[in-house]
């Protein structure tokens, strides 16, 4: 692309992911097929969708001590999300799924400097799949928060597959990962009153914040939709 230099290319079944470094300010960006993703400048929204699940899990301790945190990431990217969990003292394990192996090699390399050492610390476990499908092999009440940023969000797909993380199945399944109290939470590009809606039919109770970024000159909001299941231990996940 024009004003870029490539630092990584790779092409998958899914198509083409490339890692690009910009000219005019030296940041990094990922784009999937052509399509913006993320990059190394506007970051806050990643590291907001985990800052605010884990402070909504601390405030339900009401200042009782910290119990140990496990959290699932669905979606790597550009490591931001991830960075900010492990920033977080009472995390003490947390598994990323990523669905492109590439993008794994590519922090492993080195070539994403701003989070190159997420990866790395002990704390983290790192699986190549598709969230989609691995969501069902995660033992039911083992994770305390789930952070999901895979895609755009339900209105603006990367990949066309990515629609079933938006829909009522996953999220149930999700739920079902959760311990009591646990909390999902799923990043989108914008608003969406459909995935408002199966996330109230599917949690015990769904936050939605609307979050204010700039673009380079461009001002937009990006929306995160955190789920809730029951703090009751004998809590069911709803059919």
């Amino acid at each position: 692309m024009p004003g870029t230099t490539h630092v990584a290319r790779a092409v998958t079944e899914r198509g083409e992911v490339v890692l690009l470094r910009r000219q005019r300010d030296g940041a990094l960006e990922l784009r999937v097929n052509g399509v913006f993703v993320m990059d190394t400048v506007e970051t806050a929204t990643e590291r907001l969708l985990a800052r605010t699940t884990l402070n909504r899990l601390h405030a339900r301790w009401q200042g009782r001590p910290r119990e140990p945190l496990r959290v699932l990431i669905g979606g790597l990217g550009l490591g931001f999300t991830l960075d900010e969990v492990l920033r977080d003292a009472a995390v003490t394990e947390v598994l990323v799924i990523e669905i492109e192996a590439a993008l794994v090699d590519w922090h492993r390399d080195g070539l994403i400097p701003p989070t190159s050492g997420a990866g790395a610390d002990p704390r983290v476990r790192v699986v190549v799949g598709d969230v989609a499908e691995l969501i069902e092999t995660v033992p039911p009440g083992s994770v305390d928060a789930l952070l999901l940023d895979v895609d755009n969000g339900p209105g603006f797909l990367v990949y066309d597959a990515n629609a079933a993380v938006y829909r009522a199945p996953f999220l149930r399944a999700c739920r079902r990962a959760t311990t009591p109290g646990g909390v999902t939470a799923v990043w989108s590009s914008s608003p969406s009153a459909e995935l408002s809606a199966v996330m109230t039919a599917v949690f015990d109770g769904v936050e939605e914040l609307a979050v204010p970024v700039l673009l380079g000159a461009r001002e937009t909001t990006y929306h995160l939709f955190l789920g809730r299941r029951s703090d009751a231990a004998s809590d069911t996940v709803k059919p």
